[in-house]
């Protein structure tokens, strides 16, 4: 019996490959001893990874009918503070440049504030049932990876006649160059934390329904963006939220715009929500 044992397992390793675990049927969050940004970090290897389906934003106006991006790959890795989701999808087309009409790539992942016996809403949460969001944009990457955020740098052929931070007069004046540059760069005077230098490629949202979307109090989620082959690898971290724990899973829910389909806010491609949960066995 033993032969053919042998030659029915090797059958078995031809039709379906090496062994493997059976993919999840929800977002798993590993407990590692370390936690990392990296999308290439061998410990993604080792994390079984969940197919999250994407549909078109269909409930709200602006609405996106035409579908994009069909899913995602979602992995989860804890080292007993924060957790770590890498999101990884096809894109052909890298958009990281902010113009006129166009429009950057970008993901977040969306989770209930407040672990409670009913989900809020999918459509950004609702007044007594909040969400936070951690929102990461391709443009946002490129300036943190190093890309200036100047007019010369996104626009190699402009011909700028003078600013007035720029004059020579002012060379050694600092404080002088400041007050200009900030009187010359309204949005980032105003406090606009879209605007301007990075120092991480992503910012916290809070969603208390799809017409009430804020930046969070505290700024505290981290994130890596890679450009692979076909497509975006991106890592985002943040706090466990509040009461989530192997005994207490919570939900997820994530999505994806990509800027060469003019998506942007409310159009996007998006998930329902997928269960949460936190695993016990340290890999």
């Amino acid at each position: 019996m033993r032969p053919v044992v042998f030659i029915v397992l090797s059958l078995l390793s031809v039709w379906f490959g090496p062994a493997q675990r059976t993919a999840p049927s929800e977002v798993r969050v590993v407990p590692v001893k370390e936690l990392t940004l990296d999308p290439n970090a061998s410990v993604w290897s080792s994390v079984a990874f969940y197919t999250a389906k994407l549909v078109p934003q269909d409930l709200v106006t602006p609405k996106l009918l035409e579908p994009s991006t069909q899913e995602i790959q979602v992995r989860g890795i804890s080292d007993g503070t924060n957790i770590a989701i890498r999101l990884e999808w096809l894109d052909k087309t890298l958009d990281d440049r902010p113009r006129p009409g166009a429009f950057p790539d970008a993901c977040a992942i969306q989770l209930p504030t407040t672990i409670a016996p009913v989900t809020p809403v999918i459509a950004m949460g609702q007044p007594s049932l909040p969400v936070d969001m951690t929102f990461w944009r391709a443009d946002w990457q490129a300036i943190v990876d190093g890309r200036a955020d100047t007019i010369n740098v996104l626009y190699p052929n402009a011909s700028i006649d003078h600013y007035n931070a720029n004059a020579k007069p002012l060379e050694k004046n600092i404080a002088a160059q400041t007050e200009f540059s900030m009187r010359e760069s309204p949005a980032r005077a105003l406090g606009n934390r879209r605007a301007g230098p990075r120092e991480q490629p992503v910012e916290d949202l809070v969603g208390l329904g799809p017409m009430d979307l804020r930046p969070a109090t505290n700024s505290f989620s981290k994130g890596r963006g890679v450009r692979t082959s076909s497509g975006w690898a991106v890592v985002l971290s943040r706090p466990i939220p509040k009461g989530f724990s192997r005994s207490n899973p919570t939900n997820i829910a994530f999505a994806v715009w990509e800027g060469s389909h003019a998506e942007v806010g409310a159009r996007k491609m998006r998930t329902a929500w997928v269960r949460l949960i936190m695993e016990d066995l340290v890999r």
